[in-house]
């Protein structure tokens, strides 16, 4: 039997990093020379390859370079890999400023971006002020694509549209900067469609990964292999969902993941974790009713747990937000109950699909 015991602290994967934002320099990092010096730069060898494969591999890049904007820009575009940078920031700020803007528009972790840079100087600075990153000499280019942390287990489908997905977040979210009306009435013209399903075979690698890469909202942090997570599919004593999402800019892919203990009279949700990518989405919201009906048409009590860290307090006020009541603390670990006296109606503007 595998226990659902399963702390954040004692999990080999989570003592993993695991890089999701490869940071460049340009001047002779991405290509030979000074852009603004040398008459000509060139590419460095196999840097082309080795932007694809990280691309391919589901981790997504961007640049911080001291250059001026529109060169940078032209230049790279002339080489052909303008479209695999998000966010780049091309400016005369330090390169620890240039990074935290690049967490912050791709909204994750310090401690899941790699820097590369040629300059000693440069790295120096952000490991100083960013000790969280992972700086690389770009000398060492040559074996980043054999370092563990660039190395994810599975590549799922929605590794390989990765970069895409987050193309398509910033179409919305210039739509949203330019509509005039309420949060509600904008998600509205997204034309939502919004599905959760009992998990698969072929659910179980992105799974895997949604456990390993979602931090923010998570409610426990616990994380379980492929074999555990094929366990809980099959287990009688365990519910395991997987929630999708799409509208009309794209596939957000698999954003969802819910995975409950069930005893005779009561279920106990381990574990609920979103991508942090569909946050202002409400579907959240709608996956926690959701799962409060199931409970309520089994004539069970709903608990969950929570395991308070200093990332996931969204989730937390989340199950406050739901109706939640604390009810016992175990250890480090908050015990919810939910009364299941009000649940709510999912909102008029999402289609939502429940896939048996």
């Amino acid at each position: 039997m595998i226990s659902t015991q399963k702390q954040d602290v004692n999990s080999k994967e989570k003592d993993k990093k695991v890089i999701k934002c490869v940071v460049w320099d340009l001047d002779n990092t991405i290509w030979y020379g000074i852009l603004l010096e040398d008459e000509k730069v060139s590419l460095r060898e196999n840097i082309v390859n080795l932007i694809q494969t990280l691309d391919n591999r589901g981790i997504i890049q961007s640049i911080a370079s001291k250059n001026e904007h529109a060169t940078a820009i032209a230049k790279l575009e002339e080489f052909g890999l303008k479209e695999y940078f998000l966010y780049p920031q091309i400016n005369w700020n330090s390169k620890a400023a240039s990074i935290k803007e690049v967490a912050k528009l791709v909204n994750i972790g310090m401690d899941a971006i790699a820097f590369i840079d040629d300059q000693l100087f440069e790295l120096e600075e952000v490991k100083f002020s960013l000790p969280e990153i992972l700086c690389i000499n770009a000398d060492e280019i040559g074996n980043i694509l054999d370092m563990p942390v660039m190395n994810p287990r599975f590549i799922t489908e929605d590794s390989r549209i990765r970069r895409l997905m987050y193309v398509s977040d910033i179409e919305r979210q210039n739509a949203e900067k330019e509509f005039v009306g309420t949060a509600d009435e904008f998600l509205a013209t997204l034309n939502m469609n919004f599905t959760i399903s009992f998990a698969k075979e072929e659910d179980l690698q992105r799974a895997e990964e949604l456990t390993l890469r979602t931090n923010q909202l998570n409610t426990t942090g616990y994380t379980y292999s492929y074999d555990e997570l094929n366990h809980f599919r099959q287990s009688e004593n365990h519910k395991l969902l997987i929630a999708s999402l799409e509208d009309k800019y794209g596939s957000y892919g698999k954003i969802g993941l819910v995975m409950i203990q069930c005893h005779p009279k009561s279920w106990t949700i381990k574990l609920l974790l979103m991508s942090c990518r569909v946050m202002s989405r409400g579907v959240g919201t709608i996956m926690l009713n959701h799962i409060m009906g199931l409970a309520q048409s089994s004539n069970v009590r709903l608990l969950a747990e929570f395991v308070p860290n200093d990332r996931n307090r969204m989730m937390y006020i989340s199950y406050k937000f739901a109706g939640f009541k604390e009810i016992d603390h175990n250890g480090n670990s908050v015990i919810f109950e939910n009364d299941l006296s009000r649940i709510q109606p999912v909102p008029s503007y999402v289609n939502f699909q429940v896939i048996a």
